[in-house]
Parts: structure tokens; sequence; C-alpha cells
């Protein structure tokens, strides 16, 4: 690893050193201000020269969003066909132009300066020189303290360590754990600002549940792998921390996404200061469209005790018919024994029929009202 990163332990080195020319001017050549302000200068350095590929990786992810339908159809389309879903996926890359590794850019361009800076710092941690510092530049950049925290210093370090360095291990705790949580919570917040502010919500693909993953998991592992990064390595991670969040609002302010959040905002802003004009026919559908949502009447919301009310009433009615129906087959059972004790009286043969109806009655209390016994049959 050293062998191929040797000229880049150079070049970190050597960037390094020229800001500390240039910040000893200032500031005391040992202290902690002019090292931790050269390490700050070398991020924001690799920062703007990495401007084109941020610009790159926004317009990735925006076609990556937008690709995300036409990705999920061809899953499911294809998902008995591994092989056949790769081969669609990569032609829909190519005819879009989209690279999914464009959004990963800037962080793998970074990487090798990263691994760099952070050999630099722990070769001089061990006392050792690295690229362009020299004994004397060691021996400065080891006095170099960050409210009380040496650049080469960690978290895990042993107490023999830190106090070789000149300083004590609640100062070198201290402080590497609070530039962890600022570290962490600025992830946090740079990614939940993507997610809620420049993301188009009316499409739900499974890009913004990655989105959303990554928001929770970013944090996790900066906090993990935090406590193994020198403190000046910490202020390198930091600072481009706090340049993306700051660089990402820039852009979620003035160049949104579609759809998003952010963008409805901006068009209210340039609507207010009247650099946005609409046509006359969008302005009356919005007009039309406000005055249907006035005009729409919600239903009344019922008290508990009219609810009750309007229970109760039918089956208090329902009980009424009952006994209605009830009272309707006792006459009509009456009047049908009444008809057959004078077809008696008079030597008559009673009518089956009519019995029957009348015993049928009474017994099923159906609400078929009255009815008459049928003529007695002629001999």
């Amino acid at each position: 690893m050293d062998t191929i990163l040797k000229p880049l332990y150079y070049a970190v080195s050597w960037i390094i050193v020229q800001f500390h020319s240039f910040f000893s001017l200032i500031f005391d050549p040992n202290s902690g201000a002019a090292w931790g302000l050269s390490i700050v200068s070398l991020v924001v350095l690799i920062r703007i020269c990495l401007i084109p590929l941020f610009v790159k990786q926004i317009k990735a992810t925006r076609n990556m969003q937008a690709l995300q339908p036409k990705m999920k159809a061809i899953q499911e389309r294809y998902k008995s066909d591994k092989q056949r879903q790769s081969e669609e996926m990569m032609k829909l890359y190519k005819e879009s132009g989209t690279n999914p590794l464009s959004s990963c850019l800037p962080i793998l361009a970074q990487s090798p300066f990263f691994i760099s800076l952070y050999q630099v710092l722990s070769h001089i941690a061990q006392n050792k020189t690295v690229g362009v510092i020299d004994p004397a530049l060691l021996a400065s950049a080891q006095k170099a303290h960050i409210f009380g925290a040496p650049l080469a210093a960690k978290f895990m370090d042993s107490a023999s360590k830190i106090q070789a360095l000149g300083a004590s291990v609640t100062d070198v705790r201290v402080v590497t754990v609070i530039m962890i949580v600022l570290m962490s919570a600025s992830q946090f917040y740079t990614q939940r600002q993507l997610m809620t502010k420049n993301v188009d919500l009316t499409v739900k693909t499974p890009f913004m549940q990655q989105q959303k993953m990554l928001m929770y998991v970013f944090p996790v592992m900066f906090a993990v792998f935090g406590i193994n990064f020198p403190v000046g390595v910490l202020v390198y991670w930091l600072t481009t921390n706090v340049w993306t969040m700051g660089q990402q609002m820039y852009v979620i302010r003035r160049n949104p996404t579609p759809g998003s959040k952010a963008f409805t905002e901006r068009q209210e802003r340039l609507r207010a200061s009247g650099k946005l004009v609409e046509s006359p026919a969008e302005i009356e559908a919005k007009k039309a469209a406000e005055e249907a949502r006035q005009n729409r009447q919600q239903p009344k919301r019922q008290t508990k005790a009219k609810r009750q009310t309007g229970a109760a009433a039918p089956t208090g009615a329902a009980r009424n018919r009952t006994r209605a129906s009830s009272s309707s087959g006792d006459a009509a059972a009456s009047q049908d024994s009444a008809a057959t004790q004078d077809d008696k009286g008079k030597g008559g043969t009673p009518a089956k029929g009519g019995a029957a109806s009348g015993s049928r009655n009474t017994k099923s209390g159906q609400r078929k009202g009255q009815q008459r016994p049928k003529h007695p049959s002629k001999k």
C-alpha cells in the first residue's frame, strides 16, 4: 500500500506544508491553528477540484430517479431470468446515458487523498518522516494540539502513547467524541435534506428506500470508524461533510429536482419576485381548483347521542311492527275460529284452507295482515 500511494504521500504532505508556511505568518508555527487550518485548506482545495464530479453526481442521481419506474418494470418482467434482467438494465443505462457509478465519483475520488492523509498523520504519531515532512516539521506537527488533543492522537490510543504526545487521555477522548458526533450529525442532516426536499415525491421508487436507509447507515459507520481516526483525519472528514452540506443546500435552493418540495418553494419565490410569469390558462386552472376545494362540503360528524338515538329508533320501530303483526295474527285467528263455529252451527263443513292459513299465520307471526276464510265448498 505504501509503495502504491507513496506519490500521493508526497503530494498531500507538500500541500499541507505549503499551507502551513502561509498560516505560520499569522499563527505560531507549532500551534494547532496553523496545522489544523492547513488540513482544512487541503480539504477545500480538493473539493474545489471535485466540483465537476459533483455536477456529474447530481445529474446521475436525477437520471437514476427518473429511471426507477422503468427499472422496476424490467425487474418485474424478468424476475425469473437474472441474466436477461441485467442485459435490459445495461441497455436502459446506455440508451439514457446514465452511469450508476457517477453518483459515487466524489467519494471515490476523495478516497486516495483520505488514505494518504491518514498515513501521513500515522507516520507523525510514530515519529517517522513522510513525504516532504522533515524532522523539523515532524517535531512541529507533534506539538500541534487542537483544543488540547494532538493531531496524531486517536480515541483508542493508550495513555502512555497520548502522554508521549504531550496530552491527557481525557482531553483526547472528549475532543474526538465531540468531533465524531458532529461528523455523524452533519452526514445525517445532509442525507435527510436530500430525502425531504430534493426528491420527486410524486414517484415512489426503491431508490428512495435505498437513500432513506443510507441516511441512517452512514452516520453509524462514521461513529464506528471514527474512534480509529487520528484527530487530524477527523478534522479533514468533518470539514468535507460541512462542505458537502453547504454545497448541497446551494444546489437544492438554486437548482432543485422537478416535482420536489424544494422545486415548489423555488417556484413560489420566483412567482413572488415577479420572475416567473404563468400563462392565463394555468392561472384559471389553479383558480378553478381552489374554488372547487373551498365549495366542497364535508359531511358533518354526528355526536354520540345522535348516533345512539338513530340506532335505537329502527329497533323500536321493528319491535312495534312485530307487536302489530302478532296482534294482526291473533285477530285473524279469532275470526277464523268464529267462522268455523258459525259453519258448525249452520251444519256446514269448515274450510280446510282457511283453518290452515289462520294456523300458519298464528304460529309464524308473519306480517301478512288479516285473511278472510274461504267460502265452504258446495256439496
